[in-house]
C-alpha cells in the first residue's frame, strides 16, 4: 500500500558529528548508504580477484573492479537530469535493489569475463544517477552550510567500510570462493535498498519537469559554462581519478595482499577526510587543496622501486590522506551552485569522477599489460602530479586576471 506523503522537517546545519545523528532522515541516510558501500567493496574485491585467476590478465582484474565507472559518463550524459527531478527515497531503493539482484546474478557460475565486465558497466550506468540523488538529498536534509561536515562524515563510512570490507573480503577470499562474497555482497545491496525504503520519507523532486536526455545536457552545459565551475570539476576529475588507476592495480601487484593494501589505503583517506571536515578551521582548510592533491600522487613514485607488500601498504596510507582535498573542492562547487541545481551538480561530480577512475584504471591496466604494475603506477602517479600543478596555475592566473571595465552605453 502506497505511503502518504510526509512534511519532511525543515533543513538544518549542524555544528559537530553528534548532531549530524539528531538530524531527522540523516541516519537512515547514512546506514542505507553504508550497506551499499559494503556491497560495493566486497563485490569488487570478490569480482576482480575472480576475474583475475580465470584470466591472469591485470587490465581485465582492473577493469572489473573499476570498469563501472567508465559508464558513469552516459549516466551523467543522459540521466543525470533524474538527480533532481526524481522521488529521492523511491529512486534510493530502486537503484540498490537492481544492484543486490545483478550482483546476484553475477555470482553464477560459469560466466564469461566479458559477461561479468558486462553487466559491470551496465551498474555503472545506473550507479551515475544514485550519486546525484544521495548527495542532493544531503542538501536537503543538512543545507549547504551543513554539507560538508555532513559528507565529510559519509566520506569517513566509506573509508570505515572499505577497511573492513576488504579486511573481511580479503579473508574471506582466502576460505571461501568469490562467487559466495558476491552473494553476501547482494545481501548487502538488499539491505541497503530495505533500509532507504523504511527510513526516508517521501519527499518530492527538488526540480520540476521529467527528465530527459535533452534536460540532462542542457544543465550540464549551464554547469559547465562557468570557468571557476569548469576548474573546480576538473579539479575533483582528473588527480582523483588517476590515484585510483593506481589502486586498480592492487591485485595484480600483490595478489595475496590485494586486501590489506585496499585497506590501509581507506584508513588513509579516512584520517584526510577527519582532519579536514572536523579539525582544520575554514580559513586553513579553503587553502589545502593543492597541497593535499600533491599529497595523493606522490607515495605512489615509491613503487618505482617495487616495495615490499609492508611498505607499499603505508605508502597508500600517506597517499590516500590527500582524498581530503575533495571535500575542499565540493564545497568550493556548493557555492557556485544554484540551490535547485545542487543534485544535479554534485551527481555530475560524482559521475565525473568515477568515470575518470575507470578510464584511469583502463589506462593503468593498459600500462601494466606492456611494462609491470609497479611501472604503470608510477607513470598515472606523475600524470596526477602534472595535472594538478597545471589546474592550481589556471586557478591562480584566473584569480589574478583584471575585470575588464564595463563598456558604455
Amino acid at each position: 500500500m502506497p505511503t502518504a506523503p510526509t512534511s519532511p522537517t525543515s533543513p538544518t546545519a549542524p555544528t559537530g558529528y553528534r548532531s549530524l545523528f539528531r538530524t531527522a532522515e540523516f541516519t537512515p541516510l547514512f546506514l542505507g548508504s553504508a550497506a551499499h558501500n559494503a556491497g560495493g567493496t566486497v563485490g569488487g574485491l570478490a569480482l576482480g580477484t575472480l576475474v583475475y585467476r580465470s584470466t591472469g590478465s591485470p587490465l581485465l582484474s582492473a577493469l572489473s573492479m573499476f570498469g563501472p565507472s567508465l559508464a558513469q559518463v552516459l549516466g551523467a550524459t543522459f540521466l543525470l537530469s533524474g538527480a533532481d527531478r526524481l522521488p529521492p527515497r523511491t529512486t534510493l531503493a530502486a537503484i540498490s535493489l537492481t544492484f543486490a539482484i545483478a550482483t546476484a546474478a553475477m555470482a553464477l557460475p560459469g560466466l564469461p569475463p566479458a559477461v561479468l565486465l558486462t553487466g559491470v558497466l551496465l551498474l555503472g550506468l545506473v550507479a551515475a544517477l544514485g550519486g546525484g540523488v544521495r548527495w542532493g538529498l544531503l542538501t536537503e536534509i543538512l543545507t549547504k552550510d551543513g554539507y560538508l561536515p555532513g559528507r565529510s562524515l559519509f566520506n569517513m563510512m566509506s573509508g570505515l567500510v572499505q577497511v573492513a570490507g576488504y579486511a573481511t573480503g580479503g579473508a574471506l577470499l582466502a576460505t571461501v570462493s568469490p562467487r559466495t562474497c558476491l552473494l553476501l555482497a547482494a545481501a548487502l545491496y538488499l539491505t541497503a535498498a530495505v533500509v532507504v525504503r523504511l527510513g526516508l520519507s517521501t519527499r518530492p523532486p527538488r526540480a520540476a519537469g521529467r527528465p530527459s536526455v535533452a534536460a540532462t545536457w542542457r544543465t550540464n552545459a549551464l554547469l559547465w559554462s562557468s570557468r571557476p565551475r569548469r576548474l573546480t570539476y576538473l579539479g575533483l576529475w582528473l588527480p582523483n581519478g588517476l590515484v585510483v588507476g593506481c589502486e586498480s592495480l592492487y591485485v595484480s601487484y600483490a595478489p595475496k595482499s590485494a586486501g590489506t593494501l585496499f585497506a590501509c589505503a581507506a584508513l588513509g583517506m579516512l584520517a584526510g577526510d577527519l582532519t579536514v571536515g572536523r579539525l582544520l578551521p575554514p580559513a586553513v582548510r579553503t587553502r589545502l587543496a593543492t597541497p593535499l592533491l600533491l599529497l595523493l600522487a606522490t607515495p605512489y613514485l615509491v613503487f618505482f622501486l617495487h616495495p615490499a607488500p609492508a611498505l607499499a601498504a603505508g605508502c597508500a596510507a600517506v597517499a590516500s590522506v590527500g582524498f581530503g582535498a575533495s571535500l575542499v573542492q565540493q564545497e568550493r562547487l556548493m557555492k557556485l551552485t544554484p540551490d535547485e541545481l545542487s543534485g544535479h551538480a554534485l551527481g555530475l561530480h560524482s559521475a565525473g569522477m568515477l568515470t575518470m577512475q575507470g578510464v584511469a584504471a583502463a589506462l593503468a591496466g593498459s600500462v601494466a599489460q606492456l611494462t609491470s604494475p609497479a611501472a604503470a603506477m608510477t607513470l598515472v602517479a606523475g600524470v596526477s602530479l602534472a595535472v594538478t600543478l597545471l589546474l592550481a596555475t589556471a586557478a591562480r592566473q584566473h584569480r589574478t586576471a583584471p575585470v575588464p571595465a564595463p563598456s558604455g552605453p
